[in-house]
């Protein structure tokens, strides 16, 4: 506990209370500290103010002192788990609102309050153990959710190899290192479930404290004697008489190795391969020219003429940084992005929060739990569309329009010095039409510069010297940067795999990639995808949650090749079809599936081919376990030599 008052009250003074208080119904036993009075009221895209006044908040630091200096002198006694019905009303309390009566078992696992969860692997039975060391799987990638592919099987028991093209773990946070990188959802909650990380140094953090993250994690579970670094999967075949796969890996020194595993897992993600525009001329520009997620980092921008085509996501975070050091800096701009107002995005996790989160018993799940409420399951239906909405098209329904023009009125508050910007930097799509991106000022501050221009009129080709735009201007540069986003509808495009009967996955696709969850898909048995097609989100939260929830389904269907000694499951097409069907009717009902929306979301076919269309809870649950009804198993085996 704390080493002195001082200590305690700086830490009272940065706590979420909701949090706090649900924490002080475990460390006393009593629920009484569950006031309606002390009720949150919560603002949409608040940092987590209580709408409570000064007066209340002081009173409540004042008595959760007194609990927690009591809970210290009694020795930090063992504390009871709360039975179900105050669970139930401690999530209300923590979330503000009625939380529905179905998310209980759902939030309570998440929160893993009696301290196991549905996606602890469940291998105790010795039998059962035998048979999963029997098995071979191989992991292609070791970013986020290839890590946590590995430590599921570890606690499994069943021998894994992971194939990593880079030469250190972490993925998307190896490669990225463009200036700004940093996570766009709470780091609280982008972390694995069952690693917190106590120290986050900001609400969001950069690339570098991801990136030590999950080096720290891959440490921690031993997970680098597992995998092959600088090394890739040209290709995968399945043997059908053998039941396995067979894998050729193409080494740093440009050799093939052939390996064998009864199963393999991709969990490459959907945003790696960067995406150059289809522009007349590109590669002809004379000076560095370079993809934000290729930066180099060997070019010095101070003092240059630097053009930036695109402004998505990573524009919107490196342009700020760029801004102050480049003589001048033009940016292309087709769409502008929906900034949504996040004051906090670079600010530092106080000390007192950090202490909170370390010391105070279940703090940080309820701290987790609130985030995964308010800015999940909670904000969707300021996306959703309404039936038969007939207002404006610039958003799909009543809740929509309301979260349009609360993130207008910010927007245009930033630039009323600037009013030229103003038809240039609020959107015309609906909020969440397109990826949204957090905004605290800084990306209207970089195009409010001297020294910056934002160019709106369409880019028809690049040449030696710069870019020309459909006005006949040419824009003299010295570096030109690709902010364009990546190719995110190819699924495994680096991949080739064949699969029963001499399928090719990408002939079978056909440029519209289709999965049952996300995971599986008929014709390739024994075959999973992690962060597959329509398993991507918009608005609700970490895809951490869906990489944790497709790992307990995947190691579900391998207990289920153990349990049952089929050596090969393969997902029946018609509930692979049927599944895709309610995929693509519910995703029509969504700010993203609006026909009036153009983006990344849809491959070229007009599908949304990324996004999942339901609540986080429709997935949890659909991935619990893997129904044997599902599959067809086939019966006749040979180990793995």
């Amino acid at each position: 506990m704390a080493d002195n008052d001082l200590e305690l009250d700086v830490a009272l003074r940065d706590a979420h209370l909701p949090a706090l208080i649900a924490a002080l119904v475990h460390m006393t036993g009593d629920a009484g500290w569950l006031r309606p009075e002390w009720a949150p009221v919560y603002m949409p895209l608040s940092r987590g103010e209580t709408g409570l006044s000064p007066e209340v908040e002081a009173d409540i630091r004042v008595r959760a002192r007194a609990a927690i200096q009591d809970y210290a002198a009694a020795g930090s006694p063992r504390m009871p788990s709360p039975d179900t019905p105050t669970l139930r009303r401690m999530m209300d309390f923590v979330g503000g609102e009625a939380i529905p009566e179905g998310y209980a078992d759902f939030l309570i696992d998440e929160l893993a309050i009696s301290g196991v969860s549905s996606k602890d692997p469940q291998f105790e039975q010795p039998q059962l153990k035998t048979a999963a060391r029997r098995l071979k799987v191989l992991v292609i990638g070791a970013g986020m959710s290839g890590l946590l592919t590995g430590i599921r099987l570890s606690q499994a028991g069943i021998p894994f190899e992971i194939v990593e093209s880079n030469s250190d773990v972490g993925g998307t946070w190896l490669v990225n290192t463009y200036p700004g990188c940093r996570v766009d959802n709470s780091n609280h909650m982008y972390s694995y479930s069952f690693e917190p990380n106590h120290g986050w140094p900001q609400h969001f953090s950069p690339q570098p404290e991801l990136l030590k993250y999950f080096r720290g994690v891959a440490t921690k579970y031993d997970l680098k004697k597992h995998i092959r670094f600088d090394t890739r999967v040209e290709g995968l075949i399945w043997d059908e008489a053998r039941s396995l796969w067979r894998a050729a890996l193409k080494g740093k020194d440009g050799k093939t190795e052939f390996v064998e595993a009864n199963a393999v897992v991709t969990a490459v993600g959907q945003l790696n391969t960067p995406r150059i525009p289809n522009i007349e001329g590109v590669g002809a520009f004379e000076g560095p020219a370079f993809h934000s997620a290729e930066w180099r980092h060997d070019v010095d921008l101070t003092g240059k003429r630097v053009a930036v085509i695109g402004t998505g996501a990573s524009a919107y975070q490196f342009v700020p940084e760029i801004a102050p050091k480049v003589a001048s800096l033009k940016v292309f701009q087709r769409t502008p992005p929906w900034g949504l107002p996040v004051p906090h995005y670079h600010d530092d996790v106080p000390a007192g929060m950090k202490w909170l989160l370390e010391h105070i018993p279940y703090y940080a799940k309820w701290y987790r739990f609130w985030l995964l409420w308010t800015t999940t399951e909670g904000f969707l239906p300021m996306v959703k569309a309404d039936e038969g909405w007939n207002g404006p098209t610039t958003a799909v329904g009543a809740e929509n329009l309301g979260l349009r023009e609360m993130a207008a009125a910010a927007l245009a508050a930033q630039v009323e010095d600037r009013p030229d910007l103003l038809p240039n930097v609020v959107p015309t799509y609906p909020v969440g039409g397109k990826r949204a991106v957090l905004d605290n000022g800084v990306w209207l501050g970089a195009l409010k510069r001297p020294n910056v221009e934002l160019v709106t009129e369409a880019i028809i080709k690049v040449t030696p010297k710069g870019v020309v735009t459909a006005d006949g201007v040419e824009h003299e540069v010295d570096v030109l940067i690709y902010g364009t986003g990546f190719t995110a509808s190819k699924f495994l495009s680096g991949l080739k795999l064949t699969g029963r009967g001499g399928r090719d996955l990408h002939e079978a696709w056909a440029g519209d990639a289709r999965a049952y969850l996300g995971v599986t898909t008929p014709g390739f048995p024994n075959f999973f995808m992690i962060y597959g097609p329509n398993t991507n989100i918009v608005v609700n939260g970490s895809i951490i949650f869906f990489s944790e929830c497709a790992v307990r389904y995947i190691i579900g269907c391998l207990r289920l090749l153990a349990e049952t000694g089929a050596p090969a499951m393969e997902v029946k097409r018609d509930v692979h079809d049927a599944f895709n069907v309610r995929v693509d009717q519910a995703n029509k009902g969504w700010a993203w599936g609006s026909p009036n929306v153009t983006s990344w979301y849809k491959n070229e076919f007009g599908r949304v081919s990324q996004n999942w269309p339901f609540g986080l809870i429709d997935y949890w649950r659909a991935t619990l376990a893997p129904d044997p009804e599902d599959f067809v198993l086939t019966r006749q085996s040979q180990p793995v030599a």
